[in-house]
């Protein structure tokens, strides 16, 4: 009487279950035998129409072993299954549970649908992939558009001009300039293949960058041939002449080791010259950042006037640098629109 109490009860229930959208059913403790099912469970788990059906014929991958450990530690078995349903694929979660409600136990086997979980579960993520990689694409671009500004402008300029979206003209009353320029580079450029040559060119700016940084100092700009380093600006630097006047002695001995070993000979002019400068950003649409006053007129003239092979300086430029360099008078010049000036060679940096 207990045990039909108890059937009637669980039929009762699975009636109920009829009208749930989602599958149940009741098994057998021990063999997982299919007693009793709601449509939605026959749908989904199709039955092959033999008279004992167990729950491992019915529901793919369902290991039995597993569920019969977990429910004799009187503990849930849960198990998560992607199920076809027409076109689409449904994630259930499986779970069996032991249930003994007065007459004789019986495993009921109840699924959650949990495709809208999952669902939000992908759509996060892929919300969270797309966001990193927009991150990390926005990362790259900030970093390419800082490396090419920083290609035309000083560290602190572009600092300046990234936090306050302008930068302000500075005036600094002693400062270095070099300024180097490349004898008969035209006929080179037109009697030779000009892009092996403007590759040469960019080799050889490549390497001044990297003695320029050496030493602190910063490169202004390139304009064809001739290359412009600037010491002292923005950052003051009480020995300018002493680092610029290193600058232009590794640069001289870098074209001599590369005239000794390539085909090409890359004949040069260094000037050096010192005094007050302005530094300042040119241009709206393409920033510039270039430099104004005597010294950087003053240096081109020296240039200009120094014989190819030689670094030659102002007499300001002399007088601020301290013992550590060998210079020789190289007399009296008229420069234009300084005058006759005197000036002197830069030899080599004497051991300390």
């Amino acid at each position: 009487m207990r045990d039909e109490t108890a059937q009637t009860d669980a039929e009762l229930a699975l009636r109920a279950a009829q009208a749930l959208d989602l599958p149940v059913a009741v098994l057998e403790p021990d063999s997982f035998l299919v007693r009793l099912e709601n449509a939605r469970f026959f749908q989904l788990f199709a039955s092959s129409g033999q008279e004992a059906e167990t729950l491992a014929d019915r529901v793919t991958g369902f290991d039995p072993e597993a569920a019969r450990k977990r429910l004799a530690a009187n503990r849930p078995y849960v198990q998560p299954l992607d199920v076809k349903s027409g076109a689409r694929t449904l994630h259930l979660e499986m779970k069996l549970r032991r249930v003994e409600a007065g007459g004789p136990a019986f495993v009921l086997a109840e699924f959650k649908d949990l495709s809208k979980q999952k669902e939000a579960e992908y759509m996060l993520d892929s919300y969270s992939a797309l966001a990193e990689k927009n991150a990390r694409e926005l990362k790259r671009e900030k970093e390419r558009v800082e490396k090419l500004l920083l290609n035309v402008m000083p560290r602190q300029v572009y600092e300046e001009l990234r936090e306050y979206g302008t930068t302000t003209p500075q005036k600094f009353d002693s400062a270095s300039v070099l300024m180097l320029d490349f004898v008969d580079f035209t006929e080179m450029a037109v009697s030779q293949d000009p892009g092996a040559v403007i590759a040469e060119l960019n080799d050889i700016f490549s390497a001044f960058d990297r003695i320029v940084e050496l030493f602190d100092c910063e490169r202004i700009k390139t304009i064809g041939d001739a290359y412009v380093a600037v010491s002292g600006l923005p950052h003051p630097n009480p020995d300018h002449a002493g680092a610029l006047a290193r600058v232009a002695l590794r640069m001289k001995r870098f074209l001599e080791k590369r005239n000794a070993s390539h085909p090409n000979t890359w004949r040069f002019r260094i000037g050096l010259a010192a005094g007050p400068l302005i530094g300042s950003m040119v241009g709206i649409q393409k920033y510039v950042y270039d430099i104004f006053g005597p010294a950087a007129n003053l240096a081109a003239r020296v240039e200009d006037a120094c014989e190819p092979g030689t670094v030659a300086m102002s007499a300001e430029f002399y007088r601020l640098l301290d013992g550590s360099f060998a210079c020789s008078p190289l007399g009296e010049t008229e420069l234009k629109g300084f005058g006759t000036c005197e000036l002197y060679s830069l030899d080599y940096e004497t051991p300390s």
